[in-house]
């Protein structure tokens, strides 16, 4: 569901990345090595989650392997391969959205980009989903110290690019991030694919029908 503020249109869409415009699996890199199924286990023994969090959040990726070590030498390997071959994690461009967003770019609309995602990792995401490149500027939190959805980052953004929320679409898969960017006003939109979301577009006045 979208929200929409009739007085002031929306100017500007800001995309979050992983799983919206390019698709990441994080059972790719060791996929030559572990099952599916032993990846998920070492996951929940290793805290994947967390440290994958972590390490969006800016910490060094020769930190969040020494984290992993602690606990057991293998976790340490094994995330040290994980990031050694995070390109492999990339599973390509989501499907219809380089389209979009040269279709919403061709209707002057102006394009952002706020992802949580490693500094360290960032430069291999334009090589598997060139439309990244197509955007203005992204926020990558592993460069901010922040993650969302922690209200200070969407406030760098806003900040950063002379945003106003009230006229700004933020386009996220997972309903947490929406729900904080809503409190900071912004217009919402839940990403399931790229032609639900442009009909969303659609309603929101940024494309024709």
């Amino acid at each position: 569901m979208t929200q929409t503020h009739d007085d002031m249109p929306p100017t500007t869409v800001v995309f979050d990345l992983g799983n919206v415009l390019i698709g990441w699996d994080q059972t790719g890199p060791l996929a030559d090595r572990m099952s599916r199924e032993e990846w998920i286990q070492f996951a929940a023994e290793a805290d994947f989650a967390s440290l994958n969090t972590e390490s969006d959040r800016g910490v060094p990726v020769k930190d969040i392997i020494a984290r992993a070590s602690q606990n057991d030498p293998r976790h340490g390997e094994i995330i040290a391969a994980y990031y050694d071959r995070f390109d492999l994690s990339l599973t390509g461009p989501i499907e219809g959205m380089a389209q979009l967003v040269g279709e919403l770019k061709a209707a002057d609309i102006r394009l952002l980009g706020l992802s949580n995602w490693s500094a360290e990792t960032f430069h291999h995401a334009p090589k598997v989903a060139p439309a990244i490149d197509e955007l203005e500027d992204v926020v990558v939190s592993g460069r901010e110290g922040l993650v969302k959805p922690n209200p200070a980052i969407f406030r760098v953004l806003s900040e950063r690019f002379d945003l106003d929320p009230r006229q700004t679409v933020f386009v996220d898969d997972l309903p947490t991030n929406i729900d904080a960017a809503k409190r900071l006003g912004f217009i919402g939109v839940v990403f399931t694919d790229a032609t639900a979301l442009r009909n969303d577009l659609v309603s929101l006045g940024l494309l024709a029908s």
